[in-house]
C-alpha cells in the first residue's frame, strides 16, 4: 500500500493541539507537587493560619453598616474611637443638654395642643339632642328614696335636686366635705405637700415609735370603752343616786341621791378615791349641780320649797329658805345657765323663775302653757328653750323675757326630757313615747313644725334623760323605767353604737342620769342600785 504523507498545514495544527495539551498540564503539575507540601508543615503553623483566618472573618463582621453607624453617631454623638471615660462623659452631657431642652419643647408641645384644643372646642357639634337639655324628673314615692323627702310636696324632684339633697345627706353624715371630695383643697394641698415630700421622708426615716394615730372623728358603728370601777366605789348610796356630774375644771366627779348627801371622788380609773361628803339632814335630794366656776354646788329636795348651796372653797353649807316673789309649793328642777350668771327654777303650772346666780334673788318670771317638764339654755346663754307636757317648745329671749318662736315636737303626746348641744346645732326632745326627735336649731328658730333630722326609736319606755358630749359627736338617750335601756347614738352619722350597752349582761340597770366628762374622756351613768358606774372612751386622750 502507498502511504500518504500528511499536509504541512495539517500537520501544524496537529502539533499546536499536542502543545496546547503539553501548555494546560504544565499547571497541573505544578499544582500537584504543592499538596504534599502542605500537608507536610508543621501543625502549629497550620492553626496560626487558622487563627488568623478567622480573626480576618470576625473583623469584617463586626465591622458596622452605614445605617448602623448612622444611628450610634445620632444616640451617642461621634464618639466610637475614644476611650471608655470619654464617652461617659459626653454621655453625662447630653442628658444635661436634653434636660435644658426637654422644657422648651414640652412647651412647645403644650402650645400645639392648645392651638389643637382651641380648634376642637371652635368647632360647633353636628347636631343636639333636645332630650339631654331637658331636665329628667325622678319620683321620691319610691320606698329607696322617701327617707330623701323634706315634705310630701317633694314627691317629683330633678335630678340636680335629687343630686344637691345626697350631697347635703352625705355631708351630714361624715360631718362635713371630706378632704378627698373637696376638689379645690386638694389641688393646694398637692402643690404644698409636693415641696414638703422630701422632708417628711427624712424625717420618717429618721425616728421610730406608732405612726398610726386615732382618727380626730369618732367612727361610727362601734365604740371603743373600758369598763372602770363605779366612781364612787368607796362610798355607794343607800338608795338611787339622782345625780352624776363631772367638775367642769378639775378631775372629779360629783354624786347625789335620795340617801340626802353629797359626795365627791376624784377619777382615776382605778380606785377612785373618795374627797368628800356632806349630809343634808331630812334632805332626799331631787337634783345637784356645780356651778359653772365649779366653787359651789347647788342642791334641790323632793319636796321641800328651799333648795341648799355648798360653798366648797369655805366648807359651809348655805339654805336658801325661801326666794321673795316666788310662791311654789316645792322648787324641784333647776338649770344653770353657761356663763354662770343665771339660775333657772322650774315651778308648777308652767312658770319659769330666773335668778340671779350670785345674789339668789328672783329677776323675772315667765310662763308656758301647760306644765313645763324640762328646760335648757343655749351655750351663749342668750336664749331658753322650755319643752311643756303637750309637746311644744317654747324659745324665750333672756334679756327681754320675751317669747320668741314656738313650734310642736313632732309626734309627741307627752314632753319628757330635753338638751342642747354644746355648739349650739342640735335640739333632742325625748317624749313618753319612747322617741326622741334630734332637730337642728336653724329649722326649730323659723319652722312651727319642723322635720326632725332623726326620730330615735331605741327605747320602748319613756325617754327621761338625754344628754350631749362636748364635742357634739354622741347623744345619750336612757329611760328609767327598764332595766338597761341607755343608748349612745353617733351624731353625724345618727346611728346606735352596737356594743354598749354590753348584751346579756345587767350592769346599768335603772338608769337616773348620765354625764359626760369635759373632754369626753370618761362617760358615767348612775343607777337605782346607788352606783355610779364609770366607762373610759378610748378614742378621746384627756379627761
Amino acid at each position: 500500500m502507498r502511504r500518504v504523507a500528511p499536509r504541512p498545514g495539517l500537520a501544524a495544527p496537529g502539533k499546536r493541539r499536542v502543545a496546547g495539551m503539553k501548555k494546560a498540564k504544565k499547571p497541573l503539575k505544578a499544582v500537584k507537587p504543592r499538596r504534599p507540601r502542605a500537608a507536610g508543615r508543621a501543625p502549629a503553623q497550620q492553626a496560626a493560619e487558622e487563627a488568623a483566618r478567622r480573626a480576618r472573618h470576625l473583623k469584617a463582621l463586626s465591622r458596622p453598616s452605614g445605617a448602623e453607624r448612622e444611628l450610634e453617631e445620632l444616640v451617642f454623638g461621634d464618639s466610637l474611637n475614644v476611650e471608655e471615660d470619654e464617652l461617659l462623659q459626653r454621655l453625662a452631657g447630653g442628658q444635661r443638654a436634653a434636660e435644658r431642652k426637654r422644657p422648651q419643647k414640652d412647651s412647645s408641645d403644650s402650645e400645639v395642643e392648645n392651638e389643637a384644643k382651641s380648634n376642637f372646642l371652635s368647632k360647633k357639634p353636628a347636631w343636639v339632642d333636645e332630650d339631654d337639655e331637658a331636665e329628667e324628673h325622678v319620683d321620691m314615692t319610691h320606698r329607696y328614696r322617701k327617707d330623701f323627702m323634706k315634705s310630701d310636696a317633694e314627691k317629683i324632684l330633678t335630678k340636680k335636686k335629687l343630686k344637691r339633697r345626697l350631697e347635703e345627706q352625705f355631708q351630714q353624715a361624715m360631718g362635713g366635705v371630706p378632704a378627698w371630695a373637696d376638689l379645690e383643697n386638694r389641688k393646694k394641698s398637692k402643690k404644698t405637700a409636693s415641696d414638703s415630700d422630701s422632708d417628711e421622708d427624712d424625717d420618717l426615716l429618721c425616728r421610730t415609735g406608732n405612726f398610726v394615730s386615732n382618727s380626730e372623728s369618732l367612727p361610727r358603728g362601734i365604740l371603743k370603752l373600758s369598763t372602770c370601777l363605779p366612781a364612787n366605789q368607796e362610798r355607794f348610796a343607800n338608795g338611787k343616786l339622782a345625780t352624776v356630774q363631772f367638775h367642769p375644771s378639775a378631775q372629779v366627779v360629783m354624786t347625789a341621791g335620795r340617801d340626802r348627801s353629797v359626795s365627791l371622788f376624784q377619777v382615776d380609773a382605778i380606785t377612785n378615791p373618795r374627797i368628800q361628803s356632806i349630809y343634808l339632814e331630812s334632805f332626799p335630794i331631787y337634783k345637784a349641780c356645780f356651778s359653772v366656776d365649779g366653787e359651789q354646788v347647788i342642791a334641790t329636795g323632793t319636796h321641800h320649797k328651799m333648795f341648799f348651796v355648798y360653798d366648797m372653797m369655805s366648807g359651809s353649807i348655805i339654805p336658801i329658805q325661801r326666794v321673795r316673789g316666788i310662791e311654789e309649793r316645792f322648787l324641784k328642777d333647776f338649770e344653770v345657765s353657761p356663763d354662770g350668771s343665771l339660775m333657772l327654777l322650774t315651778g308648777t303650772s308652767g312658770y319659769l323663775h330666773l335668778l340671779s346666780m350670785k345674789t339668789k334673788e328672783l329677776i323675772s318670771t315667765m310662763k308656758v302653757n301647760g306644765r313645763c317638764t324640762a328646760s335648757a339654755f343655749t351655750p351663749d346663754s342668750s336664749k331658753i328653750y322650755s319643752y311643756s307636757k303637750e309637746g311644744e317648745v317654747f324659745i324665750w329671749d333672756v334679756r327681754s323675757r320675751k317669747c320668741l318662736h314656738k313650734f310642736e315636737d313632732e309626734g309627741s303626746l307627752e314632753g319628757k326630757c330635753m338638751a342642747l348641744s354644746k355648739n349650739n346645732q342640735y335640739v333632742a326632745c325625748g317624749s313618753a313615747s319612747g322617741v326622741v326627735n334630734l332637730y337642728t336649731t336653724d329649722a326649730c328658730l323659723k319652722e312651727t313644725r319642723p322635720k326632725p333630722v332623726k326620730a330615735i326609736m331605741n327605747l320602748v319606755t319613756p325617754a327621761t334623760c338625754v344628754t350631749f358630749n362636748p364635742t357634739t359627736e354622741i347623744l345619750a338617750v336612757a329611760s328609767h323605767e327598764t332595766d338597761e335601756a341607755v343608748k349612745l347614738v353617733h351624731i353625724p352619722s345618727y346611728t346606735v353604737f352596737s356594743n354598749f350597752p354590753v348584751f346579756r349582761r345587767k350592769q346599768i340597770y335603772l338608769a337616773q342620769s348620765m354625764d359626760f366628762s369635759p373632754r369626753s374622756g370618761f362617760f358615767s351613768v348612775a343607777n337605782n342600785k346607788g352606783k355610779a358606774l364609770l366607762f373610759r372612751l378610748k378614742h378621746y386622750s384627756d379627761f
